[in-house]
C-alpha cells in the first residue's frame, strides 16, 4: 500500500508538470503563430474585399488580381525588412451582409495591417464601420458614394473620385456636348446607383435639360419590359443608368430591341468588358463616365498591363490598375510607419495614420494625395464613347476636380 500510494504521487507529479509543460508549449506556439515567427519573418497580411463571385465579379476579380501583383513585386523588399507579405483575398458577392460579416474576421485577425477594397460603396459603407472600430486602414480603389469619406472616418481613403464630381461631369457632357434636352434617368436602388443617378440628375437640371424620368430596378432583375415602355412614351434625348454593367447592358440591348436609338449613358459601374459581352452591338452609341482612367496611356501603364496579361492570362479591366495602385500606397504606408517604430511591427493605428499622410504617390494610373477625409486630390473622371462592340471604349475627354 504504502508503495502504491508513493507511485500514485509520482504518477500525478508527472502528470502535472507534463500538462503545465503541454500548456506552456500549447501557449507559446499559439503566440508564435500570431506574431508570425518562423518561416521567414512577422507575417503582414493584406486583405482585399470584392466581389469575386456573381453578377460583379469581373471587376471585382481585376480588383483583387491588381492589388496581388502589386503585393507579390514588394514581398522581397518586405523580407529583408525582416517581414512576410501576405494576400488575404475575401469574397464580398456585392453583398453588404457578406462584407460585415468578411470585415468582422478581418478585424479578428491580428496579422492584417490593412484592406484594399470594396468595388460597391454599398458594400464599403457598413464594412468600413468595422474597419474603424478596429482600426484597420482602408484604401479603396473603386468606391465613389460620397458617404464613403464623409462621414469623417479616420481609417477610410479613396484613390479614385467622387460621384459628387461623377455625376455632374457626366451631366456637363450630356448637355454640352451631346445636346441632350430631356434625360430619362434609371437607377439600380443601391447606395452607388441611387447616388450617382442623383448626383447627374442635379447636374443636368443645373445645365438647363428636364428629367422626364426617374425610375428604379432592382439587381438581378432580366426583363426591363417594363421601364423601357416608359421611356418610349416619354421620348427622351439620352437615356441614363445609375447602377452596375450586368444591368446595363441587359438595358441597352433591350432597349435597342425595342427601337430607342438614343444615346445611353451610365457611370463606372459600366465600365467593363463583361458590358460589351452582354450588350454585343447595342453598345454602340453608349457613353460611361468612370473614375478610372486608362492605364496603357502611360509607359508605366503600359509594362502594367503587360505584366498583368503575362501573370494571369487576362487583359486589365477598368480598376485592374486602381486595385495596384491602392495596394502600393498601402504597401508605402506600412513601410514608411516600420521605419517611423523603429524597424518594429507598427500597430494598425500607426499605419492608418501612415496611410492619411500620403501625399505625391506616383501610380502607374494616378497620382495619389489625401486630404483631411481621405479623398485623393488628384482624382480625375475621364468620359468614354463605344463606337464599336469593342472594350476599352475610345476617350473622349477627362475632367479634374
Amino acid at each position: 500500500m504504502k508503495r502504491k500510494k508513493v507511485f500514485s504521487i509520482f504518477t500525478s507529479a508527472t502528470l502535472a508538470i507534463g500538462l503545465l509543460t503541454g500548456c506552456s508549449a500549447d501557449k507559446t506556439s499559439q503566440t508564435s503563430k500570431n506574431n508570425g515567427e518562423g518561416g521567414g519573418g512577422t507575417v503582414i497580411k493584406i486583405a482585399t474585399q470584392s466581389p469575386l463571385s456573381g453578377g460583379a465579379a469581373t471587376l471585382g476579380e481585376s480588383i483583387k488580381l491588381g492589388a496581388q501583383l502589386a503585393l507579390e513585386e514588394q514581398k522581397e523588399k518586405f523580407e529583408k525588412l525582416g517581414f512576410k507579405l501576405e494576400l488575404v483575398p475575401y469574397d464580398d458577392q456585392a453583398d453588404p451582409k457578406k462584407g460585415v460579416a468578411n470585415a468582422q474576421l478581418i478585424g479578428a485577425d491580428q496579422q492584417v495591417l490593412g484592406v484594399v477594397g470594396h468595388l460597391n460603396s454599398g458594400v464599403a459603407i457598413p464594412s468600413s464601420e468595422i474597419y474603424e472600430k478596429y482600426n484597420i486602414p482602408m484604401v479603396s480603389p473603386a468606391n465613389t458614394a460620397t458617404d464613403v469619406t464623409d462621414r469623417g472616418l479616420k481609417t477610410v481613403n479613396r484613390i479614385c473620385a467622387r460621384d459628387d464630381f461623377q455625376g455632374p461631369a457626366g451631366a456637363k457632357f450630356a448637355v454640352e456636348k451631346l445636346g441632350a434636352k430631356k434625360i430619362f434617368i434609371i437607377q439600380d436602388k443601391t447606395a452607388y446607383g441611387t447616388g450617382l443617378a442623383e448626383a447627374f440628375k442635379k447636374g443636368a437640371e443645373e445645365a438647363g435639360a428636364e428629367i422626364v424620368g426617374f425610375e428604379g430596378i432592382t439587381i438581378g432583375e432580366k426583363d426591363f419590359n417594363g421601364v423601357l415602355n416608359q421611356v418610349l412614351a416619354k421620348k427622351p434625348d439620352l437615356v441614363y443608368f445609375g447602377g452596375m454593367y450586368t444591368e446595363g447592358g441587359m438595358l441597352i440591348k433591350q432597349a435597342r430591341d425595342k427601337g430607342i436609338t438614343v444615346p445611353f449613358m451610365g457611370g463606372d459601374g459600366m465600365d467593363s468588358s463583361t458590358l460589351v459581352e452582354i450588350a454585343g452591338d447595342a453598345v454602340k452609341n453608349t457613353f460611361i463616365t468612370s473614375a478610372a482612367g486608362v492605364a496603357t496611356a502611360t509607359e508605366a501603364g503600359k509594362q502594367f498591363a503587360e505584366k498583368y496579361k503575362q501573370k494571369f492570362g487576362k487583359n486589365i479591366e477598368s480598376y485592374s490598375a486602381y486595385g495596384y495602385d491602392a495596394m502600393a500606397v498601402l504597401l508605402k504606408a506600412i513601410e514608411e510607419a516600420i521605419k517611423a517604430n523603429g524597424n518594429k511591427l507598427p500597430t494598425r493605428e500607426q499605419v492608418a495614420g501612415a496611410v492619411r499622410k500620403v501625399q505625391d504617390y506616383e501610380g502607374v494610373v494616378t497620382k495619389v494625395s489625401f486630404d483631411e477625409k481621405g479623398d485623393n486630390k488628384y482624382a480625375k473622371i475621364y468620359i468614354y464613347k463605344f463606337e464599336e462592340a469593342t472594350y476599352p471604349a475610345r476617350l473622349e475627354d477627362e475632367v479634374s476636380q
